[in-house]
């Protein structure tokens, strides 16, 4: 059971020490972030505790109520407090115990054509659309760092930042292979096809979490391509950084300025080497709620999109929905939703 009263004290000391000046700058970013996450514990833990007095109180005028129609009006009052308890509970549960130290972190998003050629990047865009949508409904901003599109439209591939509250918590499991299976518009004799598309979900580093030494890239510069307008062809803005120890390679051509593309450009690169420790990590935990729900390998079938059946079958959860239109726009919450009851099951689990 979490003690409320230390971490409303810690919330208080952390708030003055924040504001004292001559401070690393590291160390203030660390005690801003655990400032920001006991702002929300304690803010929910206060609602929390209303909404459960709230209720306790109605059980008793409850009670002492001989009106039936009255009685009828307080129990539909009682069953909104407890709907607004049980997730709020849960909601709490998840911030004093989190699954993942990133959940509440913004991310990268990378969407890349696999086996299918065309058709497959036209499904890649068609992913992309499907999360657009689904971060609107969250209220996420979404902004393409990096793009390559083929002759007829879509994606060969699509490297975006969705930037917003609990993204990563919501989209980690994304990452993997998708299966599409439809007749493509190329297709004149009304077959089948099956083509696949990866998907990869990088949680937002931060400079606390990962140490650059600046020796070890090379970063080049290019005449960024494609829609952007007058400095498209004209100016060197669009820049390319290589990590050398690992050969991970990033690059952004989305601004302007050079120096902003650099600036994004880093970023990127910061959270790839935080997903590969974070990989690393998984692997050698092998743990079973990583086994249970899924590793996010991107060689994993995750999903399949099968549009003659209006289907989508997540086959790491048996989940299946026959409602595929509703989720290319942008409903995917009740995916979300069964993923992370599974994630959390399997905790449980294993701590039993």
């Amino acid at each position: 059971m979490a003690d409320f009263t230390a971490l409303r004290a810690e919330y208080d000391l952390l708030l003055s020490q924040v504001g004292e000046s001559g401070m690393d700058r590291r160390e203030r970013a660390t005690k801003q972030k655990r400032l920001a996450v006991l702002q929300d514990i304690l803010a929910l833990h206060d609602s929390l505790t209303q909404a459960q007095e709230e209720r306790d109180a109605l059980a008793h005028d409850r009670q002492s109520e001989d009106d039936a129609e009255l009685r009828a009006l307080i129990d539909e009052e009682v069953a909104t407090l407890d709907a607004k308890i049980g997730h709020e509970s849960q909601e709490l549960d998840d911030l004093l115990y989190p699954a993942d130290e990133h959940d509440g972190r913004s991310v990268y998003l990378e969407i890349r054509s696999g086996a299918g050629g065309q058709e497959a990047a036209l499904f890649a865009e068609n992913l992309f659309e499907m999360y657009s949508l689904y971060a609107e409904t969250q209220k996420w901003n979404v902004t393409i760092e990096d793009c390559t599109k083929t002759d007829i439209g879509g994606y060969k591939e699509v490297v975006a930042f969705i930037k917003g509250k609990n993204v990563y918590k919501k989209l980690k499991f994304e990452a993997g292979v998708h299966r599409v299976q439809r007749v493509p518009a190329t297709e004149t004799q009304g077959r089948v096809h099956t083509s696949t598309v990866t998907v990869a979900v990088m949680p937002e580093a931060d400079d606390v979490d990962v140490s650059i030494n600046p020796s070890d890239l090379r970063i080049d510069t290019y005449r960024a391509s494609g829609a952007g307008g007058q400095h498209v062809n004209k100016t060197d803005s669009a820049v390319r950084i290589t990590h050398i120890p690992t050969n991970v390679v990033v690059q952004c051509q989305d601004e302007r300025s050079q120096i902003k593309n650099k600036a994004r450009a880093m970023k990127m690169l910061q959270s790839r080497l935080l997903e590969a420790e974070k990989t690393k990590h998984a692997q050698e935990q092998s743990a079973n709620r990583k086994k249970q729900v899924g590793s996010g390998d991107r060689s994993e079938k995750i999903r399949t999109y099968n549009y003659p059946q209006n289907r989508v079958t997540d086959h790491r959860i048996g989940l299946t929905l026959k409602k595929l239109d509703l989720v290319m726009q942008g409903q995917v919450d009740e995916i979300v939703q069964a993923l992370l009851d599974a994630e959390r099951k399997a905790i449980r689990s294993q701590e039993s």
